[in-house]
């Protein structure tokens, strides 16, 4: 349960106008994307999600979609520092990261300096990360877990907020790196770019074969967006809350006994510890999104999807992972509840057989709906 300092925090009448303030902030963002970006929207704001819960993301779809240009658009509205790189095989980790080079001042010293390399920005842009080999994709992991970068036995620090935005082509594989699995985990959101249909095609004709639109405004800036990811980490999550987050990325490990058949026969590997942290960080900044100062269960089973599907290293976004996923999280609603509510436990544990038999991702998804309207009320 929330403790005594969280509840307290939770209705200080400053902190509530905090996030209200954050809310409409977060909301005005959305708004000023949306004057160049046609549609999109539930993807907007994954990656505001991703920026203010300081994770990074990958974004995967054929080309064309504009995902290059929504990022950059990102960048400007946020008055953030935007570099792009586009990864090819013959790029080396120097090309991102810098090297040190020997310079000769105006006396004639020679000096050896650190030349800084794109990745010192503050929105990094890595188009088709994929097409580089695996020693130059690895360049990242230091940037993206330590905000740092070492070079020749010394570390330099990234200038905050940074986040990495990666793009990948899902239907062009010749002459392709599959990114490393220690790599794909470090991104909190694997995110599918889809085609537009056809309102929002005929919105992105008028737009870019017309007069060009007004310039675009910068909402927020550096400083503030620190202090949004402050407020994301001061929202509480009750105790069966993370204890959900918990049992659900136990409950995504094949190998582990008990686990359902959907697990054994479509997820190859179960998710990180990096799988519930991001669950729980999610779910604040949605709770927030949505008006709320605390994270409830429904709030948190309605993100596991996004964060769990980019968190399974070596599997795709598939729908047998859907359904391994949905079966998943029935179980691990039905268990936190179980311990939580023991005076339910009559109506919640007949629906564990059930879980166990379920084929599919609709059968699955529709029979969760039922179960969390039935549990809506009880708001942790």
């Amino acid at each position: 349960m929330i403790s005594s300092e969280q509840q307290a925090a939770a209705w200080n009448p400053e902190v509530r106008e905090r996030a209200t303030q954050a809310t409409r902030q977060i909301l005005r963002v959305k708004e000023e994307v949306s004057r160049y970006i046609v549609g999109h929207g539930s993807l907007m704001e994954q990656i505001l999600v991703c920026l203010l819960c300081r994770g990074h993301a990958l974004l995967e779809g054929v080309p064309g979609l504009g995902k290059t240009f929504l990022i950059k658009t990102f960048g400007e509205v946020l008055d953030l520092r935007t570099t792009r790189i586009q990864f090819t095989p013959d790029l080396m980790p120097a090309d991102i990261i810098g090297t040190n080079v020997l310079v000769r001042d105006e006396e004639g010293h020679q000096t050896i300096r650190f030349q800084q390399g794109p990745i010192f920005s503050q929105v990094l842009l890595a188009d088709e990360i994929n097409r580089a080999t695996p020693k130059t994709q690895s360049a990242l992991l230091e940037a993206m877990q330590e905000q740092a970068v070492t070079v020749s036995g010394r570390t330099y620090p990234l200038e905050p907020p940074f986040i990495v935005l990666a793009t990948q082509n899902p239907i062009e594989m010749e002459g392709t790196y599959p990114l490393p699995e220690a790599q794909l985990d470090r991104f909190f959101f694997k995110l599918r770019v889809e085609y537009p249909d056809h309102d929002d095609l005929m919105s992105i004709v008028d737009r870019t074969t017309g007069q060009p639109l007004p310039a675009l405004q910068r909402v927020l800036g550096a400083s503030q967006i620190s202090d949004l990811q402050e407020l994301i980490r001061a929202v509480p999550a009750a105790t069966p809350v993370k204890d959900y987050a918990v049992r659900l990325v136990y409950a995504t490990h094949p190998g582990r006994e008990g686990a359902i058949a959907a697990v054994r026969s479509f997820v190859r590997y179960g998710s990180s510890p990096r799988g519930a942290q991001s669950l729980i960080l999610a779910a604040k900044m949605f709770a927030l999104l949505d008006g709320r100062f605390t994270v409830s269960l429904a709030v948190a089973s309605a993100v596991d999807t996004v964060v769990l599907t980019g968190n399974y290293p070596g599997v795709g976004v598939t729908d047998a992972l859907k359904a391994a996923l949905g079966a998943t999280r029935f179980v691990a609603l039905i268990d936190t509840l179980a311990t939580s509510l023991v005076d339910r436990a009559d109506v919640i544990l007949p629906a564990t057989t059930w879980a166990e038999k379920a084929g599919t991702f609709e059968n699955v998804n529709n029979r969760l709906q039922t179960f969390e309207r039935a549990i809506e009320p009880l708001d942790y």
